[in-house]
């Protein structure tokens, strides 16, 4: 399985926010905090922004949004053990 990592000019599109509710909304813990990519790039995994706002959409409350970002560090941090 492919993820794109995308860059946050196409994080802020999807998610319809601006660039300080967004960074905000990670320090909330209501959004996934980037991926360095090298530099300073940064990106997101397509599937942890995609899970997010299928929440939102979902009317999932702000609690369960927050365990959600939790599970999907723990998945990215899991991920990367198993292809080490």
């Amino acid at each position: 399985m492919t993820n794109k990592l995308l860059r946050l000019p196409r994080v802020l599109e999807l998610r319809g926010k601006s660039r300080s509710a967004h960074y905000d909304d990670i320090q909330k813990g209501m959004m996934t905090p980037p991926v360095n990519l090298g530099g300073r790039s940064v990106g997101w995994p397509e599937n942890e922004v995609a899970a997010i706002n299928a929440a939102l959409i979902a009317g999932k409350s702000e609690s369960e949004i927050k365990e959600l970002v939790k599970r999907l560090i723990a998945d990215r941090q899991n991920s990367c053990e198993v292809a080490a």
